[in-house]
């Protein structure tokens, strides 16, 4: 009779998309980074292989969805299925920024509903499970047949707005840069004690990123804006907000988003616009030398690595989020 006690081995891997946030990870887990290469060929073709054995082990292999986006995204595919090939006991996919998650539904006709497609992708090449953070719509969960660990950004932005704030003779309002961000904003006032404001838009459905109408809904005079967001791309409908809400008479401006997607003249809005200071984070990486003055980037890796922690002990992660991730 051979008799063995199962043993458990977290594996964390990472592709080339963000490698400094990988490294922090590991160092809040107590563990070494995984070997793995991962190089691309001079056709284009991408090529992964482990350098370490994976057999039996709860594998988590990280990747950033920052430019070159679909570049990033078929890497990470890629290592998911050699994962899968080399006998990993479970592989976590953990996107801190989910790829398409804006295209989630049809706004005209003829058009892909392309988050479903990722989630399709990544089935397809293997994941058991996946991990990201501040989802642009709940729904995207009921895309995946397998769980999806949907972590939140907002307790380490909120908490950083607080103390930036503290002491100000103005009072803070928040911000929704439209009204379908009105659910985070009224999740950040509840959490800072503060009123909420939105600005009323109409975008222009055959240009993209053109807003055609823009107003404020709500108190903002001489009191300190916070816009919040999940996404900052082309940062031209958060500027847009920040100027109308100057025009307003609000005593001060500033931008709290998770994703600093920072995509075209995104660097360029930002600078000129009225913003006191831009608070992210580092799920999509921001490259140094794109930083400017009044831009603080908080680092992502405690939340995810604690949820990798909890998933890999079979903890709860909804409870990480203290009800901040619950519609209501």
């Amino acid at each position: 009779m051979i008799e063995e006690v199962t043993r458990k081995r977290l594996a964390l891997f990472t592709g080339r998309a963000n490698p400094e946030l990988a490294v922090e990870m590991a160092e809040h887990l107590g563990i070494e980074l995984g070997r793995v290469e991962v190089r691309t060929f001079a056709s284009g073709e991408i090529y992964s292989r482990y350098l370490e054995s994976v057999r039996g082990s709860d594998a988590f292999v990280l990747q950033s969805m920052g430019p070159p986006l679909n570049d990033n995204l078929v890497e990470h595919l890629i290592m998911i299925d050699a994962l899968r090939r080399a006998s990993a006991k479970r592989v976590t996919a953990v996107l801190p920024y989910y790829p398409y998650a804006r295209q989630d539904k049809k706004a005209l006709s003829r058009e892909p509903i392309s988050t479903r497609l990722m989630a399709n992708l990544y089935e397809a090449a293997g994941v058991d499970r996946v991990i990201s953070v501040d989802l642009h719509t709940g729904q995207i969960q009921g895309f995946h047949s397998v769980p999806l660990d949907h972590l939140t950004a907002l307790p380490l932005l909120s908490d950083f707005i607080a103390g930036q704030t503290q002491g100000s003779r103005a009072s803070i309002t928040i911000v929704s840069p439209d009204a379908g961000g009105v659910r985070m904003a009224e999740k950040f006032g509840r959490r800072l004690q503060a009123p909420i404001a939105f600005l009323h838009k109409r975008r222009n459905r055959e240009v993209a990123h053109q807003v055609e109408h823009l107003d404020v809904v709500g108190e903002v005079q001489g009191r300190i804006c916070v816009i919040v967001d999940d996404i900052v791309d082309t940062a031209g409908t958060v500027c847009s907000a920040a100027e109308m809400l100057v025009r307003r008479g609000a005593a001060g401006v500033r931008l709290a988003a998770t994703h600093a997607v920072f995509s075209g003249d995104a660097i360029d809005r930002l600078k000129n616009a009225p913003f006191e200071q831009v608070v992210v984070t580092n799920t999509v990486p921001v490259p140094y030398d794109i930083r400017f003055p009044g831009l603080e980037v908080l680092s992502i890796a405690p939340i995810v690595a604690t949820a990798i922690r909890n998933v890999f002990e079979d903890l709860s992660v909804s409870a990480m989020s203290d009800g901040l991730n619950d519609r209501f």
